[in-house]
């Protein structure tokens, strides 16, 4: 029979992924009327894609919805004082309930909005740099989806530099490589020059 000290973290996990889970998008569209977001435009239930439908509002409530639960689910595991590799496996619960959640077949985001939660949550220092990395990489490329990638392969770097556990930073490198392996569509319209940037081909390319 299975421990209450062994009951505790799985049920951390099992809690954070199921949050995770809650897709923003879909909700957010269906109370403005929206079509589901999963059937228009990229298919992705982020907060670009549901900007399509042309309702900032629903929009950026998705992009909040989706940045708070990564930032809720971490902050409670920190607050409470849960040990730190548990605060990392609950940070990846969390963000692959975004990417693959139960709730929706599987189908998910790309975990950007989720990620910087996730990782505001364990230091505001660390967020704010992804951020302002993001920020910046926007400002010259015109790229969201490049802005993300280069946003989330530095997050590692920021996390080797900003905390003292290094479980920190294995963290954010998975975070990374996820991130990556959602936006191999992308990557691969970067590369051929096929990809819509902001003020390139009237449309943003849906990173969210």
């Amino acid at each position: 029979m299975m421990s209450e000290s062994a009951f505790a973290p799985l049920f951390y996990i099992v809690a954070a992924y199921l949050l995770g889970s809650v897709s923003f998008g879909i909700l957010f569209s269906r109370a403005f009327g929206l079509p589901d977001p999963r059937t228009v435009g990229s298919g992705n239930p982020g907060a670009t894609n549901v900007l399509r439908s042309g309702k900032k509002a629903a929009a950026i409530l998705t992009l909040l919805g989706d940045a708070a639960k990564g930032w809720v689910a971490v902050w409670l595991a920190v607050h409470y004082g849960v040990a730190d590799w548990l605060v990392c496996v609950i940070a990846l619960a969390v963000f692959l309930g975004h990417l693959y959640p139960i709730y929706y077949g599987f189908k998910g985001g790309k975990g950007v909005a989720t990620a910087l939660g996730v990782l505001l949550a364990i230091s505001p220092w660390l967020g704010l740099c992804v951020l302002l990395t993001w920020l910046l990489a926007f400002a010259v490329w015109r790229y969201s989806s490049l802005a993300a990638l280069i946003a989330a392969g530095l997050s590692p770097v920021y996390a080797w530099w900003l905390l003292d556990y290094r479980g920190y930073v294995v963290m954010a490198l998975m975070l990374a490589l996820f991130m990556f392996w959602r936006h191999r569509n992308n990557i691969r319209k970067l590369l051929n020059g096929s990809e819509d940037g902001f003020g390139k081909k009237g449309t943003t390319s849906g990173p969210l």
